[in-house]
């Protein structure tokens, strides 16, 4: 076993990191994949994402290695053979050691973005990181993932055109502006937890799994009603 390393980074908080990475999470947990997300933010959202369902059935492991920034790739090597896949939420910030070293031993870097001018000009700087990240680890791939997407919506509409003008792929699943993912940070859980309720949320979640897993090279298979497949935290939540 050697794990798909995923790395999740941008230039400034708010984009959607550490969502993005805890429901890919538990997206690949739910395929009999083991799991494991390294935390190298010093606000440790993803340990805290973690730590919060009552019942501990969060079905990931989460490390912390924001004390050790500039030796992330290395201490992740200690994990390669024991896991499936492997999920780095990394600090918003390029200039962090952290984000420098998880771009040294990913295979994919998923760049999660807001459809907002700001955000999309703070992800021109971790397009360059990208790039310099590509002279050590030229098997590096990059992709974009739009969060907090509003259908319909001028902003939205010229956002996308800007992406397309960064020279890097855009993701086709996107995740929209829902209460559902607010709810999981809380509840410690993914959408898949939430229930039949959530179920467009959980269609976002599926699709982009299973996205990431083709630009990895791995056919996965939706799941069926995979909330079934999850204990319950919530029987409702708001679309």
């Amino acid at each position: 076993m050697s794990a798909r390393i995923i790395a999740i980074a941008n230039q400034k908080g708010g984009p959607g990191k550490t969502t993005v990475t805890m429901q890919l999470a538990a997206g690949f947990a739910l395929r009999g994949q083991k799991v494991m997300v390294i935390d190298t933010d010093p606000q440790g959202s993803a340990t805290q994402w973690g730590a919060s369902s009552d019942d501990g059935s969060f079905p990931a492991s989460v490390v912390s290695l924001s004390a050790v920034p500039d030796k992330v790739h290395r201490e992740i090597k200690k994990f390669v053979s024991d896991y499936d896949v492997i999920l780095i939420d990394c600090p918003p910030s390029v200039a962090s050691p952290a984000t420098q070293s998880a771009l040294l031993i990913a295979e994919l870097a998923l760049l999660p973005v807001r459809p907002s001018p700001t955000d999309l000009w703070a992800l021109k700087e971790i397009v360059k990181l990208i790039e310099t990240a590509r002279t050590v680890n030229d098997e590096l791939l990059a992709a974009v993932v739009v969060n907090q997407w509003q259908p319909n919506t001028l902003l939205s509409t010229d956002a996308l055109d800007a992406l397309q003008e960064l020279g890097l792929p855009v993701m086709q699943s996107r995740l929209h502006q829902r209460q559902a993912y607010q709810q999981c940070a809380v509840l410690g859980t993914a959408v898949y937890g939430l229930g039949k309720a959530a179920k467009l949320a959980i269609e976002e979640v599926e699709s982009l799994v299973i996205e990431v897993g083709k630009l990895l090279g791995e056919d996965l298979k939706p799941v069926k009603n995979p909330w079934k497949q999850w204990p319950l935290v919530v029987k409702e939540t708001t679309q």
